[in-house]
């Protein structure tokens, strides 16, 4: 390998270089780590090591056959010596392009399959982590995680432990063969040795800064496009903003980002240029002090055109070598985050004798629950919020003593502020966060003792953003059910009121919903998360301000779909619209992290406490409670209007009560 081209690579790996103290990261105990990783693929790395040895040895013959080549021309060789000399120098040339492709194959070959080993653990850990851990953990850098960290370790094998070995064991046998050929020739070589290490980690240090300026400045202009390039950012700019402004300010960000890259341009330039004077000097220096000797009858010229090809193989590896510590500091501090990440404990683990949670209709207890949010420090990382210290703040308790009970088949309703605690009280019963004490149990079951598989085909939840994958229908449905047929599928959507709708579309159950689902609209987005609950099938449907955020059509059309989704199952159903939760069977009024009032909403609006303040806010004065006809078997039915939701309690038909629809009786009960 040549001068020029080390020196392009030594100076790309110290511009990708992460820094980091080497003696600190080599007695942290690291390296025997990585090796505990590593050390499936030791077969590999030993014939990797093997050839890149034989490889260095390959480079010195040459020019020691090139110089033997020489002195049987200027001396009495024969033909047939030169013919053979000429033979073995083309016969080394294959060896080092088999060897070389080998060495590559085993380069490859290993370093991808660290990748894989890193990236699958790294994945099958996070996917492990609690939702506690992603709400506090920005995606890029977690991401990154993936990506630059587990490439900056992959090169600690591909590219650094093999420019290492190959390097020393071609720096030594050079410099071996250049002093038994003249020692004088190779002092004067090594003198020149500053003249081109200097250099390479000079300008290597200023061009990694000038790198590190550039992607702070192509951060930013990659923020400032990712934020006004969306459809809602775009929007802001157009109404509020002013696009000169705009314009002015992203000009800024890519003049300096310009000024960088040209300035980084000058100086590599400089530098490959001031190295190839460098070596054309020392081969001068060679041919100068060589030639006097060789005329003084102290060498011959083979041994100078031998010395010659030598130093263009002494100060590639020098070059190498001189920053082979940060290229090793660089892949350790690689190692060194991507181990971080695994050595986080997820906080919610499933027990050693996990049980199933047991067949047969549901029942949910809640059990005298107290609870806090973790604090960052149980569930991430400074690294991975991207700020120097992680806030301790946490541990405060938000809720207290909460005890209810919902039977099988039974509608719990959760209504209060803001803040009150009650999508706190759905994630315990999805087993994302666990309790600090008391209990939370699905059939007797604590859910802290339920495996995963059981727990999650026993409980479902639709929440109000109805998140879906940037995939098509059919897959995001099929999330839920991975064996599910296509006739599954149409029936799943038949009744969360969406077949029509997804029979309309060119591509039908293959239609890319775009990311977050954005290509529906918030209906169509709620029902297809409904139709994928429905495919799911769970025995505990619970359901988090699942129309809030709809119009009243949409609204309705999702309300249909509920309708379906809660026949038959036991429901925890939270919501700010009164209106959608009047036919629960128990209403629990939560504040303050307590459950301060429960009854049915008859009950809590004849009491006229919290309850009823909230409905006087949000219908007016209800100056006395309707006494209701004679209780009706309940049945489920389909709401007529927009303000009805779920199966219907003490419904009324047409028929008994004169009256046409469960809206209309909850419209009776309103009055």
């Amino acid at each position: 390998m040549s001068v020029e081209m080390v020196a392009r690579q030594s100076l790309y790996r110290q511009v990708s270089a992460r820094g980091g103290d080497l003696r600190a990261l080599a007695g942290s105990g690291l390296p025997a780590r990585i090796w505990r990783f590593a050390r499936r693929h030791h077969r590999r790395l030993a014939g990797f090591v093997a050839l890149s040895v034989l490889g260095a040895v390959l480079t010195v013959a040459t020019p020691l056959l090139a110089g033997r080549v020489v002195d049987q021309i200027t001396g009495t060789g024969s033909a047939a010596v030169v013919i053979g000399l000429a033979a073995a120098i083309a016969g080394i040339a294959v060896g080092e392009a088999a060897v070389s492709l080998l060495t590559r194959w085993l380069s490859s070959t290993i370093g991808e399959g660290l990748i894989l080993d890193l990236r699958t653990a790294v994945f099958d850990h996070v996917q492990r982590m609690p939702v506690a851990f992603f709400t506090r953990t920005r995606t890029g850098a977690l991401v990154s995680r993936l990506g630059n960290d587990v490439m900056g370790a992959q090169r600690a094998f591909s590219d650094t432990l093999s420019g290492v070995v190959a390097n020393l064991v071609t720096l030594t046998l050079t410099l071996a063969v250049m002093l038994s050929i003249s020692w004088q020739v190779t002092l004067v070589s090594l003198a020149l040795m500053p003249l081109f290490i200097v250099p390479a980690r000079k300008i290597g240090a200023a061009m990694a800064r000038l790198s590190r300026e550039a992607a702070a400045h192509n951060a930013t202009m990659n923020t400032q496009m990712t934020e006004r390039f969306s459809a809602p950012g775009a929007t802001l700019v157009k109404l509020f903003g002013d696009p000169d402004a705009e314009s002015g300010e992203f000009a800024v960000r890519a003049g300096r980002v310009r000024d960088i890259g040209v300035r980084t341009a000058m100086l590599q330039s400089t530098f490959m240029n001031s190295l190839t004077l460098m070596s054309a000097l020392a081969l001068a220096l060679v041919y100068g002090l060589g030639g006097a000797l060789a005329l003084g009858g102290h060498l011959q010229a083979g041994a100078i055109v031998s010395l010659a090809l030598l130093l263009t193989r002494l100060y590639a590896p020098l070059t190498a070598l001189a920053n082979a510590r940060v290229e090793i500091a660089s892949a350790l501090v690689s190692f060194e985050r991507v181990f971080e990440v695994l050595d986080l404990v997820p906080l919610i683990r499933e027990r050693p004798g996990a049980v199933p949670v047991p067949d047969g209709p549901a029942t949910v207890e809640f059990d005298d629950v107290r609870f806090s949010y973790p604090a960052a420090a149980e569930v991430s990382l400074a690294s991975l919020e991207e700020v120097a210290e992680l806030d301790d703040r946490g541990g405060e308790e938000v809720l207290h003593g909460v005890s209810f009970t919902a039977q099988p088949g039974q509608m719990v309703a959760l209504v209060g502020s803001s803040g009150a605690g009650k999508s706190t009280i759905a994630a315990l019963l999805a087993r994302l966060y666990d309790v600090q004490s008391g209990a939370v149990r699905l059939n007797g079951v604590d859910v802290r003792d339920a495996t995963f598989a059981s727990l999650k085909d026993t409980v479902g939840m639709v929440t109000q953003d109805g998140h879906l994958f940037h995939e098509s229908i059919r897959s995001n449905l099929m999330l839920a059910a991975p064996e599910a047929s296509e006739a599954d599928l149409w029936a799943a959507l038949r009744r969360a009121r969406l077949a029509d709708v997804v029979a309309d579309m060119p591509e039908g159950l293959d239609t890319v919903v775009g990311e977050r689902g954005y290509r529906l609209s918030g209906g169509q987005r709620q029902r297809l998360t409904i139709a994928r609950l429905l495919l799911a099938s769970p025995r505990v449907v619970v359901l988090d301000e699942a129309t809030a955020s709809l119009d009243s059509e949409s609204e309705a059309a999702v309300q249909q779909a509920l309708a379906e989704a809660l026949a038959g199952r036991t429901s925890i159903v939270i919501a700010h619209r009164l209106s959608t939760v009047r036919a629960a069977d128990v209403i629990l009024v939560v504040e303050g992290g307590r459950i301060v009032e429960r009854g049915t909403h008859t009950e809590l609006l004849a009491r006229g406490g919290r309850y009823a303040e909230l409905h006087r806010t949000q219908f007016g004065p209800t100056p006395h409670a309707p006494t209701p006809h004679a209780p009706i078997p309940r049945r489920n039915c389909i709401p007529a209007g927009a303000h009805s939701t779920f199966p219907c309690r003490n419904a009324i038909s047409a028929r008994e009560g004169g009256l046409t629809g469960c809206g209309q009786w909850e419209d009776v009960l309103s009055d």
